[in-house]
């Protein structure tokens, strides 16, 4: 009986440890109060749970001979390449920990406490979805704000950003030229928008920049065919939300294959807003996007209130645009018949 203790004092200090591992990570690193809260809760149950049992469990403890040690020190399973990774890997340690003690607990005749560990387990279960999905960024749907000050009739990307948060826009992305903008100067405005953005909920991503995106804490970058490749991204930031931009079906599938988290297609119509903007792709690549692409992808270029019903029938969700929301006098007038077009479609193709 003293193995069966000292198998459950191992595994219940993989389940503190793990769940005090996961509450710092949401208190400092990815701050969630109500997660936090929860993990916290969860480890005193534990500790109260098995209380009785303390004096059993530190007896029969022999740490130093434990041959996990050795094992873990000359291993490399233990890596963490992401955040998803980190907490993934700890909820999984967890679980595994919770399974052991409660059929341990079967042995030792403590069926209620055996039990109650069950129902903790499932507890966890359910905290690792929200966890998780909390980390895993999806792209919404709907309007993809993107900043042009150059077409905001003299307001500034702050004030237009403001304006379209207030609206109900749920991803901005921030798109500035060197040309017309220190870097300093943008960085100073991406930090602004993402502190916009954090406290409406909505996604924030740059583009092209992976310094200002990686400073500023963006959720995520945009890039050109001919900028950073998505592997080189990767080593510098496994985080960050990426997209690319994509003129032909060709493109789009090797920006999926790359690993891109969702990709850019157009220009759709013509477009004035990029000087060295491509030739319109037509409607043909979203609905072959639609029909063929695994990832979500966002249409883009030339798109206005008039013409935003051709791009939804093509089975498009997201949609960027641009000018018709920049040099709007009321922006979020604009955003509301905006919406009011994608519902109207919606509703009828429900």
């Amino acid at each position: 009986m003293n193995n069966v203790y000292r198998i459950i004092d191992a595994n219940v200090n993989r389940i503190s440890e793990g769940l005090r591992t996961l509450e710092d990570f949401f208190r400092f690193a990815s701050p969630d109060n109500q997660l936090d809260e929860k993990l916290r809760n969860l480890r005193h149950l534990v500790r109260e749970a098995l209380k009785e049992f303390d004096g059993l469990m530190i007896s029969s403890r022999e740490s130093l001979n434990d041959n996990g040690l050795i094992l873990s020190q000359s291993s490399d399973i233990d890596r963490r390449s992401s955040r998803k990774e980190f907490v993934s890997a700890n909820f999984k340690r967890i679980e595994e920990a919770l399974r052991s003690v409660e059929e341990n607990l079967k042995l030792t005749g403590k069926n209620d406490k055996s039990k109650l560990i069950e129902s903790i387990r499932f507890s966890v279960y359910e905290l690792e979805k929200q966890a998780l999905s909390k980390l895993i960024k999806n792209l919404p749907t709907g309007i993809y704000c993107i900043t042009a000050e150059e077409f905001s009739k003299g307001r500034s990307n702050l004030f237009v950003a403001k304006e379209m948060i207030s609206a109900g826009i749920k991803v901005i992305q921030y798109r500035e030229k060197e040309e017309r903008k220190s870097r300093k100067v943008m960085l100073e405005e991406c930090r602004e928008i993402r502190k916009m953005t954090l406290d409406a909920g909505a996604f924030f991503i740059v583009n092209d920049y992976l310094d200002i995106a990686l400073l500023s804490d963006a959720d995520g970058i945009h890039c050109g065919q001919t900028d950073l490749l998505v592997s080189d991204i990767r080593q510098l930031s496994s985080d960050l939300m990426i997209g690319v931009s994509t003129e032909t079906p060709e493109q789009g599938e090797k920006a999926v294959s790359d690993g891109a988290d969702y990709i850019g297609i157009g220009p759709v119509f013509k477009t004035g807003t990029k000087k060295d903007a491509a030739e319109p792709v037509g409607l043909n690549y979203l609905k072959y996007a639609a029909e063929n692409i695994k990832i979500p992808f966002v249409a883009i270029g030339g798109i206005k209130e008039h013409n935003l019903d051709q791009v939804l029938r093509t089975g498009t969700s997201s949609i960027a645009i641009i000018t018709d929301i920049t040099e709007a006098n009321d922006i979020k007038a604009k955003i509301s018949a905006l919406n009011k077009v994608i519902d109207k479609y919606n509703k009828i193709t429900e």
